[in-house]
């Protein structure tokens, strides 16, 4: 009962700045799952990997990348594949794999960003239209009392006092969902660097041996 008070108290504006939290709130655990389940060691997938490509075990390397989640993996296994089409640019082929993944991190984080800054501007909103309708109250009663303008007054406090509690959360949220972006981001070009190099290595220790 006390939440229902609240909300009619502060107005419509009240039950914008809930469905928006709500809004943000689903996304957020939505990211945070995604991330949880694409989180792996990528040091142990790369020694893995190394491990398998040495004794030419392509198709072993290609299910390990598949059974393994995240973005690392699917990098991973794209510039596997393009080696063993005999692809020249291997890196180029990570990149474009790259560019299918990265939307995938970023994809609604922004509009958890959007929202951080619209929580604000609805509890200002929301504040104009109490003291709109706190200066309607006093110019309609010639004598009016402290009762007349409290229940504009209240919308005005208690919307801002929504979006602020709204806002401070959600960029925090955002904040975080952004360094986890980060964090995979460096992972992705960790892993191709080290995948790019380790071909090279193959390909010089094969002509070395060739010379021999």
């Amino acid at each position: 009962m006390f939440f229902f008070k609240l909300m009619n108290d502060g107005g419509p504006i009240m039950w914008v700045i809930l469905v928006c939290a709500v809004l943000a709130l689903f996304i957020f655990l939505v990211k945070v799952f995604q991330f949880h389940r694409d989180e792996i060691s990528v040091r142990e997938l790369m020694r893995g990997l190394f491990n398998v490509l040495k004794r030419n075990g392509v198709v072993e390397a290609l299910t390990l990348c598949d059974n393994t989640p995240g973005p690392v993996a699917r990098l991973l296994s794209a510039g596997i594949l393009a080696r063993q089409r005999g692809d020249s640019n291997i890196r180029m082929a990570i990149d474009d794999a790259a560019m299918d993944e990265l939307p995938k991190l970023e994809r609604h984080i922004a509009l958890i960003g959007t929202l951080s800054y619209v929580f604000l501007l609805l509890g200002l909103l929301g504040t104009v239209l109490g003291m709109l309708n706190a200066f309607e109250a006093i110019q309609a009663s010639e004598y009016f009392s402290a009762g007349d303008i409290g229940g504009p007054l209240a919308e005005a406090l208690l919307t801002t006092a929504a979006g602020l509690t709204a806002s401070i959360p959600c960029h925090l949220a955002y904040s975080y969902l952004t360094v986890r972006v980060g964090v995979l981001t460096l992972d992705m070009e960790k892993a191709a660097v080290e995948l790019t190099g380790f071909f090279e290595r193959m390909d010089n220790g094969e002509e070395a041996e060739d010379k021999k």
